[in-house]
């Protein structure tokens, strides 16, 4: 991506300026790059509590973010909380010269308030743009698997029901096109008997989706006269401010008889489920996103602390000698590892140019991107296992012809096997086992992830290693039994056990990516055998003794 520039920025004045942006119906990854680009560039961020934390993630550090006052407007057409003070906390961030970024939800064309505070700038001269967003009633439909129009270009009409008078409604209800309706959970059944009132048959199919874009989507197809049963009888909680916004589509071309065909979303194999991940954000980075790509919301909890090791001469020693060409090889087993070295180097004003020379091992696809990351590319990455074990499978026996120095340098954990250095021994080799970190017990996790942990508020956890497990028994207690466990290989399996676990999947190699493939696969066939038994489909933390019903907010 090309380094964003300030030209595309509005002028900052006097009063500073003001950016009105659509933050979309809710998928953090709908933001478009306009989007983010002004995020970055904010001094004040203004937005609704709905899209507050979707925005605050691009935002820079430090960046104010004023809080609304949000008041139930308890008038008759009003459905939703009003945000009372954000047209004020607008301007008078701008009128202090600040750049200033006002989120709302969707597309702010499509915000009264905002056409509101759009005009309020333009009355004082206070510079201002606008950067689209996706429209929820466009965005949430197609989540949902609801083509809004087909090959005969059909007619689309999109009606708030908050604000529609007896006029939209007849006019609506006298055609035969597409009907998008903006409503509540509470008032949907309403709209649709107008509709019918209107016009429209009974038996006209409509779809009703509620947290539209998220991971707590849910979908029902129904007909206008049978909407309200169905929801009855799938006993959907109301929120508890009583505004739980809902898109409807209703129309004969909306293809909501193929939507069990077409609900790509909410179909994927882990949708909504709450999966632990005991390791740090760093190295749960990519994992996480493989999981999310599955529709799965990943809950990162470390376990481990990484601290230097007591006595760091022998690390400091190991590094001089790799400048000074004390080694043939250097071997890297973990993240840390790399992270270790690397401080080393900068502490020495080093940088990648020092492994000249020098051929590098890895174990595993993310210790190598490390390396990459760092300016390195691995010579000798395990062909098969990714393991000490599998290194030592493609690792080269010493050979005083073709090797000019026979020395191995090995950074790694306090607590790491023998088993690589004891396998490079018997090949041949002189290895100098340095501890370059030492690894640690990490605090316990906040007192709702333990009680979640214990209490079965998670569908899944992902053990990486051994000591993942000890040590997260140890910080947080045993994952409830109806929790799915999955282990990235049988040691990791018989510790689990040990303490009490069923494991339920496991990775078939030894990789964090492949160990979420399984859970994914396990996922999968559970949704099918559930489809096969005529049953609702849950996530594992929904069939808990005792836990309620999933509330659609």
């Amino acid at each position: 991506m090309s380094p964003t520039t300030s030209s595309n920025l509005p002028a900052v004045s006097a009063h500073g300026c003001v950016t009105f942006l659509g933050a979309g119906p809710g998928d953090p990854g709908l933001l478009t790059l306009r989007a983010v680009e002004a995020l970055a560039s904010a001094d004040v961020l203004i937005a609704e509590p709905a899209v507050l934390d979707v925005v605050r993630a691009h935002a820079r550090a430090g960046v104010d973010t004023p809080q609304l006052t949000v008041v139930d407007d308890t008038s008759a057409t009003a459905a939703v909380p009003v945000l009372r003070d954000a047209a004020n906390l607008v301007m008078e961030a701008a009128r202090s010269g600040r750049r200033v970024v006002r989120a709302v939800s969707g597309d702010p064309g499509l915000d009264g308030s905002a056409g509101d505070e759009m005009l309020a700038c333009a009355a004082e001269g206070i510079p201002f743009e606008v950067v689209p967003g996706v429209a929820t009633a466009v965005g949430v439909p197609a989540y949902a698997g609801v083509p809004l129009s087909d090959t005969s270009g059909a007619d689309v009409r999109f009606v708030d029901a908050r604000s529609a008078g007896e006029r939209c409604w007849t006019e609506v209800g006298a055609s035969d096109g597409t009907v998008v309706v903006s409503a509540t959970l509470e008032t949907v059944a309403a709209a649709a008997g107008e509709l019918v009132a209107a016009g429209r048959k009974p038996d006209t199919p409509m779809t009703v989706t509620v947290a539209g874009t998220t991971t707590r989507q849910r979908t029902w197809n129904a007909t206008l006269g049978s909407i309200a049963q169905v929801l009855k009888q799938a006993k959907v909680l109301p929120s508890p401010d009583g505004h739980q916004p809902v898109i409807a589509v209703v129309g004969e071309r909306t293809a909501a008889a193929q939507r069990d065909r077409l609900s790509w979303f909410e179909s994927k194999p882990l949708f909504g489920w709450r999966v632990l991940v005991p390791r740090t954000k760093e190295q749960a980075a990519s994992l996480s996103d493989q999981l999310r790509s599955y529709g799965a919301v990943p809950h990162e909890v470390p376990t481990i602390a990484v601290e230097p090791p007591r006595t760091p001469q022998q690390m400091e020693r190991a590094v001089k000698g790799l400048v000074t060409g004390r080694y043939e090889w250097i071997a890297f087993t973990s993240v840390n590892a790399v992270k270790a070295v690397r401080e080393k180097f900068e502490e020495y004003g080093l940088d990648a140019r020092a492994f000249a020379g020098i051929k590098v091992a890895a174990v595993g696809e993310q210790t190598a991107a490390a390396l990459v990351e760092f300016g390195v590319k691995p010579d000798l990455v395990p062909s098969g296992e990714q393991s000490a074990a599998g290194l030592l499978e493609d690792w080269p026996p010493y050979d005083p012809v073709f090797d000019p120095i026979d020395r191995v340098f090995l950074p790694r954990a306090d607590i790491a096997t023998e088993t690589l250095v004891a396998g490079l021994i018997e090949l041949g080799w002189e290895v100098d086992d340095v501890t370059a970190y030492r690894t640690v017990r990490a605090s316990p996790p906040p007192a709702d992830t333990r009680e979640a942990i214990k209490g079965g508020g998670f569908d899944a956890v992902l053990f990486t290693s051994s000591s993942t497990v000890r040590n997260l028994v140890g910080i947080a207690g045993k994952p409830h039994n109806v929790t799915v466990i999955a282990c990235i290989g049988p040691a990791t399996a018989k510790t689990a056990e040990e303490h009490g676990l069923r494991v339920d999947v496991m990775a078939p190699e030894p990789s964090v990516l492949k160990l979420a493939e399984a859970l994914a696969e396990f996922g999968a066939a559970r949704r099918d055998a559930a489809v096969e038994a005529g049953e609702h489909v849950t996530r594992p933390s929904e069939r808990r003794p005792g836990a309620r019903r999933r509330r659609t907010t």
